[in-house]
């Protein structure tokens, strides 16, 4: 018993919207009796209108590296993005560049990639990215201690919307990281080394101050002491204050004679 290419259709549609994974030609076959199955040029052909079906549309039906999936088009992930509270995880600069040196360079060991970066690669990173599956063990190298060897897996094709290490974008093309994954929001280390150094800077700026404004209370403090005493802590002042007490005095004791008299 054969299935018309509309019912077909529909089948294959609601199986790729119904699991959380992409799903591949044999998986969509394997739906099927051995006396209903279509064959797989079928499947393919009804994946194709179904792809152009969803033009213009809020959602399309993506080929990744495991399979075909449904997906939101990323054009509107701004709106979508506020379905959730939660933040996107976040990885560290360290940990993404790890993963592009494994994806451009793979397989490769760790001592390779802490070669290249000129620092070591924490324990954490690798197995980050390995819980994540996004990379994993293909070997060791025939070296002494025989280093694991890590290559990218499925998983992280799928993961950046890609069907093959053929799509990754060239050296030459990357002008930063981040952009292997627009969504991470990745701390710098150098941006953190930077934020303690200008805390420093800050809190000398800040001693400077302190220091200045003790420097200027305590001149102020003097200059106040002096002119209760009745001198002035400008030396041109001094000498013009001077002049002038001498002047009052001459001034009052002629006064003093003419009373007197």
């Amino acid at each position: 018993m054969s299935i018309s290419k509309d019912k077909l259709k529909n089948i294959v549609e609601a199986a790729i919207l119904a699991v959380a994974k992409p799903m591949s030609v044999d998986q969509l076959l394997k739906l099927f009796t051995d006396d209903e199955r279509p064959s797989s040029s079928d499947i393919k052909e009804v994946i194709q209108q179904l792809q152009q079906d969803s033009q213009g549309r809020g959602v399309e039906l993506k080929k990744v590296a495991s399979g075909f999936r449904y997906q939101a088009r990323q054009d509107y992930s701004e709106w979508l993005s506020r379905l959730w509270e939660e933040k996107p995880a976040k990885y560290s600069r360290a940990a993404l560049e790890t993963l592009a040196l494994i994806a451009y360079r793979q397989p490769t060991t760790r001592s390779e990639i802490e070669d290249v970066r000129g620092v070591g690669v924490s324990s954490s990173i690798i197995k980050t990215l390995i819980e994540r599956e996004w990379i994993r063990v293909v070997g060791h190298r025939d070296v002494p201690g025989r280093p694991a060897l890590y290559a990218t897996t499925k998983q992280f094709l799928d993961y950046f919307d890609m069907t093959s290490l053929q799509e990754l974008p060239t050296l030459a093309e990357i002008k930063d990281l981040d952009d292997l994954n627009p969504e991470l929001d990745l701390p710098n280390p150098d941006d953190e080394v930077s934020r303690v150094n200008s805390k420093i800077v800050e809190q000398d700026a800040s001693e400077d101050i302190v220091e200045d404004s003790l420097e200027q209370a305590t001149e102020e403090e003097s200059i106040d002491d002096k002119n209760d005493e009745g001198f002035y802590s400008d030396p041109e002042l001094e000498t013009d204050n001077a002049e002038q007490v001498d002047v009052t005095h001459e001034t009052l004791t002629e006064e003093q004679l003419t009373t007197n008299k």
